[in-house]
């Protein structure tokens, strides 16, 4: 297995690697990302695809008075995500499980926030895996997607020949899979230069997007 594989799972020692390089790689993306939405402080959030933990302690300190669940089918990622957020854990504030975006291992209606950074490259299937993002949003809810790769820069295609199961979506194929997902008032925002894509999804209307 190539070292970048272990951008899709990290596992063994180069995924304890890929996932701390990860944290730090992927800081600006998520300050970009996290600009555009607003969460209640109480706010119960799913990170799904949690990779090295970074964006749980973020939405952990977005939303001090809420709970925040990271979500990674990579052991590795699981068991970082828990190193770097020890403390909310033993607070009560924050639990990381091991499972994937297909099979969602929550009941209906169970956060008012589902972010995804970097992670749906390699969802398998897009409209499954949303629809059950969508259901296990609470009315109102946000679904957050942030990607460093907006399916508008051909160099980014190189990263699919590296990396097993990696597809690049553009805004107008993700939204096109949300909108099937049952997800409505979608809103798109693009960093042209750095061609970085983040979009906000709806579940029913109201919620956080802003």
């Amino acid at each position: 297995m190539s070292f970048f594989q272990n951008t899709c799972k990290p596992d063994g020692l180069g995924g304890k690697l890929m996932v701390k390089i990860m944290n730090s790689g992927h800081s600006a993306l998520a300050q970009w990302g996290f600009a555009h939405i607003h969460a209640e402080q109480d706010a119960k959030v799913l990170d799904a695809g949690c990779g090295g933990g970074a964006n749980v302690a973020a939405w952990l300190a977005k939303c001090p008075n809420g709970h925040v669940t990271g979500l990674d089918y990579s052991e590795v990622s699981v068991a970082e995500t828990r190193r770097v957020n020890a403390a909310a854990i033993r607070a009560g504030r924050c639990e990381v499980l091991q499972g994937n975006a297909a099979q969602l291992p929550f009941p209906e209606s169970s956060f008012d926030v589902v972010s995804a950074f970097e992670t749906i490259y390699f969802w398998p299937g897009l409209e499954a895996c949303f629809a059950q993002v969508h259901r296990v949003l609470k009315p109102g809810g946000t679904f957050l997607i942030c990607n460093e790769c907006s399916g508008t820069n051909a160099a980014d295609e190189k990263w699919t020949k590296i990396i097993d199961g990696m597809r690049i979506y553009d805004q107008k194929q993700i939204c096109a899979a949300l909108e099937a997902a049952g997800f409505s008032g979608m809103k798109c925002y693009e960093d042209e230069k750095k061609h970085w894509l983040c979009i906000l999804a709806q579940k029913d209307g109201g919620g956080v997007v802003k």
